[in-house]
C-alpha cells in the first residue's frame, strides 16, 4: 500500500489483485448468498483505490482494509433493504477487538505461507473457512483422505515451526 502510495503503479495494481482472496473470504463469511460477493469484491477494491489517500501509514493497513468492507457491506445491505437477525449485527459491525483480529488473521496468513500450497489450502479451508473435508477436496479437486493428510501434516509442521524445532 506504501509503496503505491508513493507512485509505484505496478505495486499498486499488485496489493489491489492480491486483496481478492481476502475480501472474497471477508464478505464470504458474512453473506448468505453468492450472488452479490463479486460485486462487493469489487466496490471495494474500487473505494480503496479512490480512498487510498485516507489511509494512515502509521496504522496496519489490514484494518483499514477490513473497515472500508465492512461498509460497502453495510451500504449494500442498506441499498437491499436487508434486515439481519440481531444475533448477526454484531459480527457484521464488530469494533471492538477489530485491529487485533485483523492482526491475528495476517499472523495466520504468513504462518501458513510457510507450508506446502496443499497443506496451507487444507487448513485454511477446514479450519479457517468452516468447509468439511468433503467440500475442502471437492474444492481442491483431490481425495478426502488427501486434505485429511495435508491438515495433519501441516498442524505438525507448524506446531513444529512455534516450538522451535523448524
Amino acid at each position: 500500500m506504501t509503496a503505491g502510495l508513493d507512485g509505484d503503479a505496478a505495486a499498486h495494481a499488485a496489493l489491489l489483485r492480491a486483496l481478492v482472496p481476502l475480501l472474497r473470504s471477508f464478505f464470504r463469511r458474512r453473506m448468505r448468498g453468492d450472488e452479490d460477493i463479486e460485486d462487493l469484491v469489487q466496490e471495494t477494491l474500487i473505494a480503496i483505490h479512490t480512498k487510498r489517500g485516507t489511509y494512515d501509514r502509521d496504522r496496519p493497513f489490514t484494518a483499514w482494509l477490513y473497515a472500508v468492507a465492512r461498509y460497502r457491506l453495510i451500504d449494500h445491505l442498506r441499498r437491499r433493504r436487508v434486515s439481519v437477525p440481531i444475533e448477526e449485527v454484531e459480527a457484521i459491525l464488530i469494533t471492538e477487538g477489530f485491529e487485533e483480529a485483523v492482526t491475528a488473521r495476517v499472523d495466520v496468513d504468513r504462518l501458513l505461507s510457510g507450508l506446502s500450497d496443499k497443506q496451507a489450502r487444507a487448513i485454511r479451508d477446514t479450519h479457517l473457512e468452516g468447509l468439511s473435508v468433503a467440500e475442502a477436496a471437492e474444492g481442491a479437486r483431490i481425495g478426502q483422505s488427501d486434505v485429511k493428510v495435508s491438515v495433519h501434516r501441516g498442524l505438525k509442521a507448524l506446531a513444529a515451526r512455534l516450538r522451535g524445532h523448524e
